[in-house]
């Protein structure tokens, strides 16, 4: 602990699989000057960003792009990323979120409806990376762990002080005697 009592912040690096069509891109810089391990792969689909220890897999596409070309083109691939990768995200980027923007983020939902994708929509570089990295982070094996035990502390100390709890103690009551399992 530092000395004013507050926790230290202790830096997140984890290994990232990143497509070798994204090597010269900002995002890919981005990462790299975070101290993240970042493995460069002509195998994975282009455009994609893979946080191997989470099992998070990041498709970056721009909606410019996607208002370019045909819809079927990318609608393919979005589909052969979300085959591959259980726990995907489609990250579109556009400076501004417009209606058009909104029409086709509810097209691409449309078509992927009760599949894994979900849709991360950013407007630049960096609200792409913090995004990534913050759920990233919260997926990643010790965040979890610290994470359930924090909500069943919580948990338990939100029943302890509980005035309902207190009154039913008072009258000998428990929950197995109101069968509320």
């Amino acid at each position: 602990m530092a000395e004013n009592g507050r926790k230290e912040k202790i830096k997140w690096t984890t290994t990232i699989i990143i497509s070798s069509s994204l090597k010269s891109c900002e995002v890919a810089t981005a990462l790299e000057n975070q101290s993240h391990k970042i493995r460069y792969s002509d195998s994975v689909e282009n455009g994609s960003i893979i946080f191997s220890l989470s099992g998070l897999a990041f498709l970056l596409m721009d909606a410019k792009e996607c208002f370019i070309s045909a819809e079927e083109i990318f609608l393919a691939k979005i589909e052969k990323f979300i085959n591959i990768h259980r726990k995907s995200f489609l990250v579109l980027s556009a400076a501004l979120h417009g209606s058009e923007e909104w029409k086709l983020m509810f097209r691409i939902q449309q078509r992927f409806l009760g599949s894994n994708l979900r849709i991360l929509p950013v407007h630049n570089t960096v609200n792409a990376i913090n995004l990534m990295c913050t759920i990233a982070k919260t997926a990643s094996k010790p965040y979890t762990d610290s994470i359930c035990y924090r909500m069943i502390t919580t948990e338990a100390y939100i029943i302890e002080q509980s005035p309902v709890w207190k009154t039913l103690q008072k009258l000998k009551l428990s929950s197995d005697s109101l069968n509320l399992n």
